[in-house]
């Protein structure tokens, strides 16, 4: 590695990486977007609370590496920023997806990076996922990836990225890696937002066509239909 990055630089290349990848449309990322990227909930270990202050210094960091770049979009007077690094290392998508997640979220398993790089870069089988893996790890230019050995109580091992020097075993929390999650990744907490924003639009728009063709709401149509079906005995 050219440069040795701090957590906070490799959070935020993460960011843009998986922006760049996942929403196309509004990336480059303003200042703002780039604290929310890092600050978010879902598919990030450990969650952080970034300030402006904070992510300025650091995106400055990380353009004085060549790593990002500040640019102007149309006649913008507010700049936006965009990361080089898949350029400055010559990564391909995939390869760019493995690392985006592994700066996000941390020591993974092959398996729990097939999934997670799933709305980045699609592989078709878990010896493709190692395969890449192995040619982050065997770079001729210097390895971006490492293979942990085993920790207590853990059947797989776990890959990490080398951007800011190689893991200690020990800051790795001992239940960090989990074979059944709650939640899977792949629904995230923008697609649990989207969809109930969905099912609320729906009910709005039964309501209004109900009250256009004259359809009692099911509540009142329930209790007429209850009191016909069943009369009252004498």
């Amino acid at each position: 590695m050219e440069y040795q990055l701090t957590d906070t630089e490799v959070r935020i290349l993460g960011a843009l990486i998986e922006k760049e990848m996942t929403t196309p449309l509004s990336y480059p990322l303003t200042l703002n977007s780039v604290v929310t990227a890092c600050n978010q909930k879902s598919n990030r270990l450990p969650v952080v609370s970034y300030d402006d202050a904070t992510a300025s210094n650091a995106l400055d960091s990380l353009r004085d590496k060549r790593l990002v770049e500040s640019v102007f979009p149309g006649s913008s007077r507010s700049g936006k920023y965009k990361h080089n690094f898949a350029y400055k290392y010559g990564l391909n998508g995939k390869l760019q997806a493995l690392l985006g997640v592994l700066m996000l979220r941390g020591p993974q398993t092959a398996g729990e990076l097939r999934t997670r790089t799933e709305r980045m870069a699609r592989f078709d089988s878990l010896p493709a996922v190692i395969e890449h893996l192995d040619e982050l790890i065997q770079r001729e230019e210097g390895a971006l990836v490492i293979l942990l050995p085993p920790g207590p109580g853990q059947k797989e091992r776990r890959y990490a990225h080398l951007l800011s020097g190689e893991p200690k075993l020990s800051s790795v929390p001992s239940g960090y890696e989990t074979s059944a999650p709650a939640i899977p990744d792949t629904i995230t907490e923008e697609r649990i937002l989207s969809l109930e924003e969905t099912v609320a639009t729906l009910q709005a728009e039964m309501t209004g066509l109900r009250n256009q063709l004259g359809i009692p709401s099911s509540t009142a149509r329930d209790s007429s239909d209850a009191g016909s079906d069943f009369p009252a005995h004498s």
